[in-house]
């Protein structure tokens, strides 16, 4: 026998008196957090790259065999001068935003501009069997490619009077415990939840605080050691075994407590980078006022 379906969210569901009806839209969805984060640049010429790697294939099929081979060698090294250049302004903004820094292993930008001059050049050659057509217009688009996006960063970024091992140090702490913070992102997105993704997201907002303040002064690294490490593979480990629980069963329960842990995760990290802060000021008392006392000895009377 057939039974009418009723419950709280139909129109004519009972509730209890004192329970506020819940809004589905407002439970499933959440607005992400977009403090700290810039667009990407040059993103609508990266763009403009890759739909310039598809119009050789356009004319390809229609030609004999041999330019049908240029042609589509000269698409394939296009796309893929896209792709290069699209990673090597990633790797540059990176770069930019970190205090020390070393520079990227591969120039990837570079590299870009040189397959797109190859690519046209390729593609010109196949169209017209000109040698010296190809590698002219070849290089015009490589140094077109180079004015529009630059070079990539070719020197490593460090804190002046600081020696080049301590530089490494420091600048390989903060690449592990990045790649860690990108392991955590990668498994949470196992969970299929847009509020936990903008939760995770947020954590790492204030772990990178913690980054940034042990690249300004490194002597805060021994005290921040066990953050960036310990701490976040834990963190980690922690979200890999949530998203895998979570994608079985979906338990509201498991989900409270994986974000109780991120708060309190969240306050222990933000909590010690105002530690460091502190410590900063202190230090910068200190040396004021031993400074003080110095030219006051000197009959240099500082108020």
């Amino acid at each position: 026998m057939s039974k009418r379906f009723g419950g709280e969210f139909s129109p004519t569901g009972q509730r209890d008196a004192g329970t506020p009806r819940k809004s589905v839209t407002a439970d499933r969805l959440e607005v992400p957090s977009f403090k700290g984060r810039k667009p990407m640049r040059h993103g609508a010429k990266l763009n403009m790259l890759f739909v310039l790697a598809l119009l050789p294939l356009a004319t390809a099929f229609f030609q004999p065999v041999t330019a049908m081979a240029v042609d589509l060698l000269g698409a394939g090294a296009l796309m893929l001068s896209a792709w290069l250049t699209r990673d090597g302004v990633r790797a540059e903004d990176a770069f930019a935003e970190r205090k020390v820094a070393r520079r990227p292993a591969i120039p990837r930008k570079i590299f870009g501009a040189v397959l797109m001059g190859a690519g046209v050049g390729l593609v010109v050659f196949g169209g017209q069997w000109n040698i010296a057509a190809a590698v002219v217009v070849g290089a015009i688009a490589g140094a077109l490619h180079l004015g529009a996006f630059g070079l990539d960063p070719l020197a490593d970024k460090g804190l002046e009077g600081m020696d080049r091992h301590q530089t490494d140090r420091i600048a390989r702490k903060i690449d592990e415990a990045e790649a860690v913070l990108d392991q955590m992102t990668d498994a949470i997105k196992r969970a299929r939840d847009r509020q936990l993704e903008t939760r995770v997201s947020a954590f790492e907002d204030t772990a990178r605080a913690m980054f940034r303040q042990v690249e300004a002064d490194p002597r805060d690294l021994a005290g921040a050691r066990r953050y960036l490490g310990v701490y976040l593979q834990g963190a980690r480990d922690a979200t890999v075994q949530f998203a895998d629980l979570y994608a079985r069963g979906r338990d509201p329960q498991i989900r409270a407590d994986y974000i109780a842990f991120l708060d309190d995760l969240e306050t222990n990290f933000a909590r010690r980078t105002r530690a460091m802060l502190t410590d900063d000021r202190t230090d910068f008392d200190i040396e004021t006022e031993v400074l003080r006392e110095r030219l006051n000895r000197e009959n240099l009377h500082i108020e």
